[in-house]
């Protein structure tokens, strides 16, 4: 077992568990309160930017925004969770993750590709079993609807944003890096946000806060788990995402795993905890 992918295993974990808590809400403001998936975004990286401005703004050097790989990154993981918010309004969030997870493939390739990281064909075949899991979970069908269309568009996205994450996890400390995607997420979706405004109510103004905390800190941790440990040896693990989505789904939404779904958790947690025992090979 390798000590970089043990000591990131913890964060990586919490922040699966954390980004679906922050889309359950968001989809309980998009589909229980009719609140455009636009303005549940911006909010997010809104007020996960105020949030964080007060631990991290000393940290976080101005030329750091005029990095035009920093905006790269930053609009990658906005359009992403635009995108997976629109999902979240029409179909379960199970299906959605389960669509989502196109993602994780994305981002080992591109990372032995374009980062150089080491790929075998152990831990790549553990990759394609976890993806079976998810279509255990997703059962997909010949009639795909434009929200699970959305839901594979926030995958590639997210794909590609964490291998931007990885790349650049060098240039600054994972708390500006953070506080970047935020200011520039904020900046990029206000004009669609601010002209979506919904109803303040107590409701709204919770559900608000919870999906902007629970994606904040999510992504926070995924930063600090990404400069520990590369993205390919780490991809295994953001499946167990679809494991916290199932259960707030049943828990929140009703929507309990049938045999065929509970047998695909069980082979992403095989995929995802098998891939510890695997040496990690260096490129030449």
């Amino acid at each position: 077992m390798q000590s970089d992918t043990l000591r990131a295993l913890p964060l990586i974990l919490l922040a699966m568990t954390l980004i679906p808590i922050g889309d359950s809400a968001g989809k309980l403001l998009t589909a229980g309160h009719d609140t455009a998936p636009f303005f549940v975004a911006w909010s997010r990286f809104a007020l996960g930017a105020l949030l964080l401005a007060p631990f991290v703004l000393h940290l976080t050097p101005r030329r750091l925004f005029l990095d035009w790989r920093i905006w790269l990154r930053a609009l990658l993981i906005a359009l992403g969770i635009t995108s997976i918010l629109t999902a979240l309004k029409t179909e379960p969030i199970a299906n959605v993750f389960g669509a989502f997870f196109i993602g994780p493939i994305l981002g080992y390739l591109l990372s032995a590709w374009l980062l150089r990281e080491p790929i075998t064909l152990a831990r790549t075949l553990l990759l394609f079993i976890g993806f079976a899991g998810v279509l255990l979970v997703v059962k997909p069908g010949p009639g795909m609807t434009p929200g699970i269309g959305f839901a594979v568009l926030a995958g590639l996205f997210y794909g590609a944003y964490m291998t931007a994450s990885r790349w650049l996890s060098g240039v600054a400390r994972p708390r500006a890096l953070l506080f970047s995607q935020l200011v520039i997420g904020a900046l990029v979706l206000a004009p669609f946000g601010l002209t979506n405004l919904p109803p303040v109510t107590l409701p709204v103004a919770g559900l608000t806060g919870l999906s902007a905390l629970g994606s904040m800190l999510g992504n926070l941790l995924l930063i600090l788990a990404l400069r520990m440990a590369p993205a390919s040896t780490l991809a295994p693990f953001v499946y167990t995402q679809l494991l916290a989505a199932t259960a707030l789904g049943w828990l929140i939404f009703g929507d309990f795993p049938d045999a065929l779904a509970l047998t695909g958790l069980a082979l992403l947690l095989i995929s995802g905890f098998a891939s510890l025992a695997l040496p990690i090979s260096r490129p030449q």
